[in-house]
């Protein structure tokens, strides 16, 4: 079949290599993430209260912040992607949550005053606050925590939930009474990573009603009640969505400001960069390479870069030939020149090479090393010498015809789309038709396994491999959209989860890790960086030392010195 996309450029790996390696060189000096703090088996949050960190704080004022917020759905527990988060965490509150003020790396209270972890580690029981009223005036109870939770942790049929791998522990939630909640686990884990888990941004509490009415499912609903401190006002689509303070918030002296405008502006974008200089909007999120370096030079305007919870990878459908050989999979992977691709979005968006580990955490092969390894080197001669011999032993040395490339559509995608295009055509002779679709779409497709490869991006929740090694690489994993599984994995990784020892469970890692770069389950193209940038007079915001932007979206201690 006939390549019928759109013209692609031809990546010059000999020009490009210098670039990419130098950027793969800078990059890898960027601060690593801190560790969450340990978290208490017991505290007693009666008498805390969140506040700014700065004294005096103002009230009053309207935030505009840009960033993209062009949901494929409103369902925020089924969602894997900022284009929801973004612009609705701000509707509603957690049981616990991270503290904003440093970066997310304290677990505070939140609907949840106080707890008590069993010195089993087995069972983690919740106090809640009382009086504390969703935007239609019930009020929050135990039974909304319970129906939330109970959704997460055991999806009904037809409702998929990202994070639902994080509580597989979790053998019944239970209600001794209205304000408390009992978490009951079948095996002890860390209780960091449980209360890590509960406190993600996205496990926002729900009303119990809510999900009973909507059979449990909130993807057409885009007013579902919340707590949280502010509510909708209007939206519309593709433009903007215009929040209110809530004037009855539980959180006594929160939140500062009147008001948030959100406005849909694309990641990396021309536009987004604009906006913010021309002080059309104080606060941009996902900022372009340029904007940034321009704000770090302005004065009144600040700027960082933090690391994203998010691989940028390339999944290949396992139910389709040839993609179900494990021979054809590493030759795409050894052909995937990934000092070149971080250079093709270099002036667009702040990427770093890494393989299947987050590169920045303590499990992951130092940078120096994996620069060594097949299909990590500046030169790619014996990879692709490598890759065309797996290629011809799986009976594919002519190369393949058509195959079907989903796109999802951001700048950075499209970009290293035409690049992979022309690898894969260049190396190995195979040949595939590009198919940019929106973000629902994309979503849509992948979960249905409808496309050959697709490129775009997942979230995990934690930096610990039993969250996205579970999500995204095990048999049948809510994030598994390569349809990929092997059984010697799935067994280590049920090792790893149950491992304490930080020594060995590091080996059970790299195990895991041997057997991806044989037998990928993605091909990971870059690990994602963020800048925010932000006029100075933005106050009471933290973003310096972020896992992601999932877990400190809400606003309420932000304010406005102006």
């Amino acid at each position: 079949m006939r390549d019928v996309s759109p013209p692609r450029p031809t990546w010059t790996r000999r020009d490009a290599l210098k670039g990419g390696a130098a950027a793969m060189a800078a990059l890898s000096g960027l601060a690593p993430f801190h560790a969450v703090a340990a978290v208490p088996n017991q505290f007693d949050g009666t008498k805390f209260q969140l506040r700014a960190p700065e004294p005096n704080p103002k009230y009053g004022g309207v935030l505009r912040v840009g960033l993209t917020n062009r949901p494929p759905h409103f369902d925020l527990h089924q969602s894997g992607t900022f284009n929801n988060l973004g612009a609705m965490a701000c509707m509603f509150d957690n049981l616990i949550r991270r503290d904003p003020r440093d970066s997310g790396q304290t677990i505070i209270p939140d609907l949840a005053h106080s707890w008590d972890i069993s010195a089993d580690s087995k069972t983690y029981t919740f106090f809640l606050r009382k009086g504390v009223l969703f935007s239609d005036g019930a009020e929050m109870t135990s039974e909304d925590v319970k129906a939330t939770f109970d959704r997460m942790v055991r999806p009904p049929q037809g409702i998929s939930i990202p994070r639902s791998i994080l509580f597989k522990s979790v053998s019944e939630i239970t209600t001794p009474d209205k304000y408390t909640v009992v978490f009951q686990l079948s095996e002890a884990r860390s209780p960091t990573f449980i209360m890590s888990a509960i406190a993600s941004g996205w496990n926002v509490i729900l009303r119990k009603k809510t999900l009973e009415d909507n059979n449990y499912n909130l993807r057409r609903v885009m007013l579902a009640p919340g707590t949280g401190p502010f509510r909708h006002v209007r939206r519309v689509e593709n433009e903007i969505w215009v929040m209110e303070k809530k004037p009855d918030y539980w959180n006594k002296g929160l939140p500062y400001l009147d008001g948030l405008e959100f406005y849909n502006l694309v990641p990396f974008s021309p536009e987004l960069g604009a906006g913010l200089l021309s002080g059309r909007v104080d606060y941009g999120r996902v900022v372009d390479q340029g904007t940034t370096r321009k704000a770090k030079t302005t004065p009144g305007m600040s700027a960082t870069t933090y690391n994203q919870s998010v691989i940028q990878g390339t999944w290949i459908n396992g139910k389709r030939k040839p993609m179900d050989d494990p021979r054809v999979r590493r030759a795409f992977h050894l052909v995937m020149d990934r000092p070149v691709l971080i250079d093709v979005v270099k002036d667009v968006a702040p990427m770093r090479v890494g393989g299947f580990i987050y590169p920045f955490s303590e499990y992951a092969t130092p940078p120096e090393e994996l620069a060594k390894r097949l299909g990590y080197q500046a030169d790619p001669t014996a990879a692709i010498k490598e890759a065309r011999a797996l290629m011809a032993a799986a009976g594919y040395a002519n190369g393949i015809k058509g195959l079907d490339f989903l796109v999802r559509d951001l700048s950075s995608f499209r970009l290293w789309s035409q690049a992979m295009q022309a690898m894969l055509q260049q190396a190995l002779n195979v040949e595939t038709k590009i198919r940019t679709v929106v973000e629902s779409i994309w979503f849509d497709d992948i979960a249905n396994g409808n496309f050959d490869f697709a490129i775009g991006a997942v979230v995990s929740t934690l930096l610990d491999p039993s969250d996205y090694f579970n999500a995204w690489y095990r048999t049948g994993g809510p994030q598994n959209y390569s349809f990929w599984s092997d059984p010697k994995f799935d067994a280590l990784a049920d090792q790893i989860d149950r491992e304490i020892d930080p020594v060995k469970r590091k080996v059970l890692i790299q195990q895991a890790e041997a057997i991806f770069e044989q037998n990928p389950p993605v091909l990971p193209i870059a690990w994602e960086q963020l800048n925010d940038v932000w006029y100075n007079y933005v106050k009471g915001h933290n973003p310096y030392d972020y896992f992601g932007a999932y877990d400190v979206a809400r606003q309420d201690t932000v304010w406005l010195d102006k």
